[in-house]
């Protein structure tokens, strides 16, 4: 049964398979995630005192500028009085100046903390809604190393953010307020060439905007490399990082098989890799100083070269002359906000598209499978049996090659409360692929499976997830432990043979390296025990398990009644033990379709 996809599900699948985003586009995901945070009538009052406090200092600047004036006359004049007032004077708009410095401070990294948290728990919530994470596994490079861009990202981006806006605005505040004050001090400034005069109205705003005009021409000229290889070293990074903790995880099974010197070789080339991206970073870098540290030597006498005309036309007194450079440098420092900041912004932008890109994938897998062949999978209440129909399962994502797929032998399998299936299958046939689309975390394929409700079914998995906290918050996970008594435990426990733990309840270490692989299985039976779902389906838990503890787990599951079961996988502990109807996945795709009929073939 050969099935055709057209160019365009092609087309979307690819598209969605980068899941990525133009500049505006990103910037109006995060803006969106902000504006419905929780924390956003703080960030909001934050932004208006921050928004105050630059502009009174912005005021504070001015007249600490306007005082230049005063004071270098007064040294001029060797009037010592004059000078001991304005000494009075400056104390005032100095501590004025400080006291605003250390508000912004403190105001600066509340904002950082509000926007770090609100954007930590919106990334966390978007990964952690109901199927997401797990749907996004099957998508490449974007579903690598999550927990790099939930943590460093996530505070890279708040962090940088925060500074680089505030910065922006600050400097914004500074050239608005300082260029009125250049303007006037040049505003009558003159040139005579070959007898006519020619006047120019605020040459020196002019030449403080040539002047940082070119610097942030040269800086975009010679940085330009910047965001590309800082995005690629985050991705480096954390392939780094990835390596040394699934090292770290497995040491024993690493020393058993005395592969040190292959894990050496595939860390030291993760190393390399990341080694490779700095020294780019490094050279751009250093090229980049040449641009910013010239421009930043140059400015130590470009405004009193500037200025100079002015002053020794006579135009001038030494005081406006320092209230000249004072003002220029001002300007100056406003307009070069982008060339000192191009490294930060190539980072932040770089930041900003891999979290970007990431949610909007976590977003997207609502709705990803629209864009390929999907299994139509039904959940409902009024569903009182699990029901799969003519069901096909893709081996890769994207719904695109149904031929090179698994299929269900039997046109329609079901089993109703209390009642068994094993679906077993050919050697090679990837089975877990039908467990996780029972479970809604494999849409890949077609046909139809019916559920009930995600509340009445257990999905316990061969290598299940044992969470971190006391032995009783994982027997009632995820449900909470307060909602079964000593006695429900102690049931459970002795049911699957762990009747030792008993007294070890709320002992809180790390179960998932203190249980040995069968005490792990007996601690997902028990946690079914406590349960007490409607049905259960099973991905092999028996599976290389010892034959007593085959048997024991089979005996509880027989003796689970009125709860249907359907056990994925070939166990034949399971077989004996519990008589189940058998269903068969298949590699090959049938040749007819025959009519549908409820199977309980062996």
């Amino acid at each position: 049964m050969a099935t055709t996809v057209t160019d365009d599900q092609r087309k979307s699948a690819a598209n969605l398979s980068g899941f990525d985003l133009d500049f505006p586009a990103q910037l109006r995901m995060m803006g969106r995630a902000f504006w419905t945070s929780p924390v956003r009538t703080r960030l909001i009052l934050l932004s208006i005192a921050l928004l105050t406090v630059i502009l009174l200092t912005a005021y504070g600047q001015i007249r600490l500028n306007e005082w230049n004036a005063p004071f270098y006359n007064a040294l001029e004049r060797r009037d010592l009085d004059a000078f001991i007032h304005q000494l009075e004077v400056f104390a005032i708009i100095a501590g004025l100046l400080l006291l605003l410095n250390v508000i912004q401070t403190w105001l600066n990294q509340m904002t950082a903390l509000n926007m770090r948290e609100g954007l930590a728990k919106d990334m966390v919530d978007q990964w952690l809604k109901p199927g997401r994470a797990a749907r996004l596994a099957g998508f490449g490079a974007i579903s690598i190393n999550p927990d790099q861009r939930l943590h460093d990202d996530v505070r890279n981006l708040a962090e940088s953010s925060t500074a680089l806006s505030i910065g922006l605005v600050n400097a914004t505040i500074l050239l608005v307020s300082f260029i009125g004050v250049l303007w006037s001090l040049s505003a009558g400034f003159t040139i005579t060439i070959s007898g006519d005069t020619y006047a120019i109205p605020g040459y020196m705003v002019w030449a403080a905007i040539l002047y940082a005009g070119s610097a942030s021409l040269l800086s975009n000229l010679v940085g330009y490399r910047l965001v590309g290889l800082n995005a690629e070293r985050y991705s480096k990074e954390a392939e780094l990082r990835f390596s040394l903790m699934r090292a770290s995880e497995n040491l024993a099974a690493i020393a058993l098989a005395r592969g040190e010197k292959n894990e050496r070789r595939r860390i030291g080339i993760d190393i390399d890799a990341v080694l490779g991206v700095i020294r780019g970073l490094a050279m751009a870098l250093t090229h980049l100083t040449w641009v910013s540290a010239g421009y930043g030597w140059l400015a130590v006498v470009a405004p009193i070269l500037i200025a100079a005309p002015v002053y020794f036309s006579g135009n001038l007194t030494f005081g406006g002359l320092m209230m000249a450079v004072g003002a220029f440098n001002q300007v100056n420092t406003a307009l070069r906000w982008y060339i000192d900041n191009f490294g930060p912004i190539a980072s932040w932008k770089a930041t900003l598209q891999r979290v970007s890109v990431f949610r909007n994938a976590l977003i997207q897998m609502d709705s990803v499978e629209q864009h390929g062949l999907t299994i139509d999978l039904q959940r409902s209440a009024a569903n009182e049996k699990i029901r799969l129909q003519s069901v096909i399962i893709c081996r890769d994502a994207g719904g695109q090659d149904v031929e090179r797929g698994f299929r269900l032998r039997e046109n329609e399998v079901g089993i109703g409360a209390g009642e068994r299936l094993m679906i077993n299958g050919e050697q090679g046939v990837n089975r877990r692929l039908l467990f996780a689309a029972m479970a809604g975390l494999w849409p890949w394929g077609q046909g139809r499976i019916e559920m009930p409700e995600q509340s009445d079914t257990l999905f316990i998995a061969q290598h299940g997830y044992l969470p971190a906290g006391s032995l009783r918050e994982i027997l009632a996970y995820p449900r909470g432990p307060q909602r079964f008594t000593d006695a429900d435990y102690l049931a459970a426990l002795t049911a699957c043979g762990l009747e030792e733990m008993t007294s070890r309840l709320d002992e809180s270490i790390r179960w998932d390296k203190k249980l040995d692989s069968d005490e792990q299985a007996s601690i997902r039976i028990a946690n079914a025990l406590l349960l007490k779902p409607k049905f259960v389906v099973i991905d092999d838990l028996l599976e290389g398990l010892e034959k007593q503890t085959q048997d024991n787990l089979a005996e509880v599951l027989n003796r689970m009644e009125g709860v249907g079961i359907i056990y994925i996988g070939r166990s034949e502990t399971f077989l004996s033990v519990l008589a189940p109807a058998v269903a068969h996945l298949d590699h090959a795709l049938p040749k007819e379709t025959g009519p549908k009929q409820e199977s309980t073939s062996q």
